[in-house]
């Protein structure tokens, strides 16, 4: 007489156990990415794989991105100045978030202004870094996450650092090498105060303004740099 064994069910996870499992999942790995960033330059960017994406299915094909991480050490004192001049002037004195900047924002706004971003350098880097430009509520939460990451584990040389090679100053031109070489064929240890601001001037938009071909606009924006970078004086 044959004995019928039945084959033992394996026990289901709760849902709740299984999301509990994959928020302590990202939050660990993303403390630990964040952690080895703070020394090892990024490979890539989430912006940069967006930008091939988009390639890959606009045209099916894959186009080089020119990317050439330096030290800060390597780039001229004016391109790091520009950036802070053009993008968050109180970057050393906040905690990853300009609130300051969001309150003057929200005052035009409910005045019948247009809306103006108040994103600071590292909620960029944060953003470019980690995400990709898609505007939601769960996107939006991650850049918070994140840029409450990097100031708690990098420093503000180290933010800057990664923001200048991160940034997009181009069709698929990111970091102030990659743009020093291609716009002024000179290493971005050369910048000039005019050149670096002029590069700072296309950061809001550097698809449409182009540091080659700079129009009246792009002209005044970067005179407009140039004085702030003389009111902020230097670097801390």
């Amino acid at each position: 007489m044959s004995t019928h064994h039945d084959t033992p069910i394996p026990p289901r996870w709760p849902i709740s156990v299984i999301l509990r499992n994959l928020l302590l999942f990202f939050l660990l790995s993303s403390i630990g990415l964040c952690t080895l960033l703070r020394w090892l330059p990024p490979p890539t960017s989430g912006m940069m794989l967006y930008r091939h994406g988009e390639d890959l299915l606009a045209a099916g094909i894959f186009q080089a991105i020119d990317y050439r991480w330096t030290s800060l050490d390597n780039i001229a004192s004016a391109a790091p100045l520009a950036a802070i001049a053009s993008e968050d002037q109180n970057f050393f004195q906040h905690n990853g978030f300009d609130l300051a900047s969001i309150e003057a924002s929200l005052e035009v706004y409910n005045h019948g202004g247009k809306l103006r971003g108040a994103s600071t350098i590292s909620q960029q880097v944060a953003k470019n870094l980690f995400l990709t430009p898609s505007k939601n509520v769960v996107r939006k939460g991650l850049e918070v996450w994140f840029t409450l990451l990097l100031e708690m584990l990098w420093d503000k040389q180290r933010i800057l650092e990664v923001y200048l090679n991160i940034a997009e100053f181009g069709d698929h031109i990111f970091g102030i090498e990659a743009a020093s070489q291609h716009y002024f064929g000179i290493p971005a240890k050369q910048l000039s105060r005019q050149q670096a601001a002029l590069l700072a001037a296309t950061l809001p938009n550097p698809i449409k303004f182009r540091a080659t071909q700079p129009s009246a606009y792009l002209l005044k924006r970067q005179q407009w740099i140039l004085r702030q970078m003389q009111n902020l004086g230097g670097l801390p």
